[in-house]
C-alpha cells in the first residue's frame, strides 16, 4: 500500500500530541482526527478546544469530538472514513468496536518502557522512582489497557534534576517521530511484534492533587523526586500559613542541620530538611500567583526566616 493511499486517524487531546499530529499529517495526510469535547476553563468558564482540536483546525482537517467513545453514531461516522490505522496518543480508552475498525492496525504511544509504568501518569512516576532512564514504545492496541504487543521501542534517558514537564518536552517530538516511524512499518508490513513480559510490569496511576502533599520525614533524594515528578502539575505542595503551596523543582544534598520539616532562607536559597539530607527549593508558586524561582520570591519576601512545614 503507498502512503499516499493510506487512510490515517488520529486521537489524541493534549500538547503532548500535537507535534504527532502535525508530522503525520506531513508525511502521511490525515484523514479525521479524533479529540476530547470543547471544555469551560478560565474565570468565564468560556469553552476551549484542546490542543490538538487547535492544530486540525490549523490544518482544515474534519474533527470528531464525541462525548462517548460508544455512542453508535460516533463508530458509523468513523467507519465512514474507511480507517486502514488508527494512532492513539494521548487519548481516552478505546473500545474494542472502535480500535477494531482499522483494517491494518489500531496503535498506541506511551511514555514508557512498557510494559513497564501502564497507565496514566508515566512520565510522573519515572521520576518520582527515581528512574535515570525511561522511553516511549509503539503497540497494537488490545482490550485491556497497555498491554498489547511491542512495535518499537526508543530508551530516554532522564536528566540529572529534571521535572516532568521537562521529560514532557523532551519526549514530544521523539512520539512524533516514532509515529511516523511505526505508519511506515505497518504500511509496509515489515515488523516483527514483540509481546510484552508481564513479570517485569509496574504500573503510573493517575495523580490527584490531594495525593501531592509533601511528607517532609522522607528522605531528602525521595523528597526532591517526588516534587520534580509532580511539577508542573498537579504540583507537589506544603502549607505554608495555612496557604497550600507548590513546590515545583528542587534539587537536595546529603548534609542535615535540623528535625524534618524545618525550613530557612539563606542569601537567596529556601532550604528544607528532611531524613539525611537537605533540600533546596527552586520554583515555587502560591495560590493564584504565577509560578517564580525561588530566589525571585526571596527578594520580596518579608516572612519568617525559619519555621517549619507540616
Amino acid at each position: 500500500m503507498k502512503k499516499d493511499k493510506v487512510n490515517i486517524i488520529f486521537m489524541g487531546s493534549p500538547e503532548f500530541a500535537v507535534p504527532t499530529l502535525y508530522k503525520l499529517h506531513q508525511e502521511f495526510g490525515i484523514k479525521v482526527v479524533v479529540t476530547a469535547p470543547d471544555k469551560p476553563q478560565g474565570r468565564g468558564k468560556k469553552l476551549q478546544p484542546t490542543a490538538v482540536k487547535k492544530m486540525a483546525l490549523e490544518l482544515n482537517l474534519p474533527v470528531l469530538q464525541p462525548e462517548k467513545l460508544k455512542d453508535p453514531e460516533f463508530i458509523e461516522k468513523l467507519r465512514s472514513f474507511e480507517p486502514d490505522i488508527i494512532c492513539v496518543l494521548a487519548f481516552r480508552i478505546l473500545p474494542e468496536e472502535v480500535f477494531k475498525l482499522a483494517k491494518i492496525a489500531s496503535f498506541n504511544i506511551h511514555a514508557s518502557l512498557l510494559p513497564a509504568y501502564r497507565g496514566a501518569a508515566p512520565i510522573n512516576w519515572a521520576i518520582i522512582n527515581g528512574e535515570k532512564e525511561t522511553g516511549l514504545t509503539s503497540f497494537i492496541l488490545e482490550k485491556k489497557v497497555d498491554t498489547g504487543n511491542i512495535l518499537l521501542q526508543q530508551r530516554i534517558e532522564i536528566p540529572q534534576g529534571a521535572t516532568a514537564g521537562d521529560l514532557h518536552d523532551i519526549m514530544m517530538p521523539l512520539a512524533a517521530q516514532m509515529a511516523v516511524d511505526t505508519c511506515k512499518l505497518l504500511i509496509n508490513n515489515n515488523y516483527t511484534l514483540i509481546p510484552q513480559d508481564e513479570t517485569k510490569s509496574s504500573l503510573a496511576p493517575k495523580i490527584f492533587p490531594d495525593m501531592c502533599k509533601i511528607k517532609w520525614h522522607l528522605h531528602a533524594e525521595q523528597v526532591c523526586n517526588f516534587i520534580n515528578g509532580m511539577s508542573p502539575y498537579p504540583g507537589a505542595w506544603t502549607l505554608w500559613n495555612n496557604q497550600r503551596v507548590k513546590f515545583l523543582r528542587a534539587n537536595y544534598s546529603s548534609c542535615a542541620k535540623n528535625t524534618s520539616g524545618t525550613f530557612w532562607i539563606e542569601k537567596d536559597k529556601l532550604f528544607v530538611q528532611c531524613d539525611k539530607g537537605i533540600v533546596n527549593i527552586l520554583e515555587l508558586q502560591f495560590p493564584g500567583k504565577k509560578i517564580v524561582k525561588t530566589s525571585e520570591f526571596i527578594k520580596g519576601y518579608r516572612g519568617e526566616l525559619k519555621g517549619k512545614f507540616d
